[in-house]
């Protein structure tokens, strides 16, 4: 029951994307319109999302967190594509933020599919933890093109932030080594969890630490690109554990 809900309205989602993309070469009220439909519909979503989660029974946490996830970067993504709709508006074809705005519509359909495949998952215990990990591996993917990005933090934070957020890394890796050595679906499902939290928490603090006042250019690069290395090899160990 709760599968066909979020099926139909995740469909409802995509042609409310459909809209907000054609919406930014239209007129500003339908650009309005398709923007409140979809808040509408991932309004819906969301609720369908966390009565499918909460139909799982409290004995399987990890489980609900890994929908409860899904769902969130879907919201996230929808942000993200109404935020590139807005600047998209009005401009000619060929201009730059016409691009942003199709790379948003691209991460949209993305994470909705990844969202579905991940519903199709919970219904079958012997592929949970390879749904889960998947979702995770796209997931720092996509937070790293954010971290790549040229986009100065909001705010900044000090070095021994970042640092204190390695830990996270440290712990997390440790739990894909067993999770890899036991092959165990609610370990890798657990991994998954943690992995997600741990690198989305490092990159975000090296970022804002490297934007720190007292950095200079030159160590900035350097704590950007460890930031980068750091990421590609954890998704390297993910991508083991996911073979295994």
């Amino acid at each position: 029951c709760y599968r066909e809900n979020i099926l139909k309205t995740a469909k409802a989602l995509v042609e409310d994307t459909k809209l907000l993309v054609s919406g930014a070469a239209s007129s500003q009220d339908k650009l309005a319109q398709a923007a409140q439909s979809s808040a509408n519909t991932i309004t819906q979503l969301a609720e369908v999302v966390k009565l499918g989660a909460a139909s799982l029974g409290s004995d399987d946490p990890e489980t609900q967190v890994v929908l409860i996830n899904a769902i969130k970067d879907v919201a996230k993504a929808l942000s993200d594509l109404i935020g590139a709709t807005k600047g998209a508006a009005s401009k000619p074809a060929d201009d730059p933020s016409m691009y942003q705005l199709k790379g948003a519509a691209k991460v949209m359909v993305t994470n909705v599919t990844s969202l579905l495949k991940t519903v199709k998952a919970v219904e079958d215990e012997a592929t949970r933890g390879t749904r889960a990990l998947e979702a995770t591996i796209e997931y720092i993917k996509q937070e790293l093109t954010v971290f790549q990005s040229s986009e100065v933090p909001e705010k900044a934070s000090s070095p021994e932030e970042s640092i204190r957020m390695t830990k996270g890394i440290t712990m997390a890796t440790a739990k894909a080594v067993a999770a890899g050595n036991s092959c165990r679906q609610e370990d890798v499902i657990a991994t998954a969890n943690l992995s997600r939290k741990a690198v989305a928490d490092m990159l975000t603090a090296c970022k804002q630490a490297s934007y720190h006042p007292d950095v200079g250019e030159e160590v900035r690069e350097r704590a950007l690109r460890f930031g980068t290395e750091c990421t590609l090899g954890y998704l390297e160990l993910l991508e083991h554990v996911l073979l295994v």
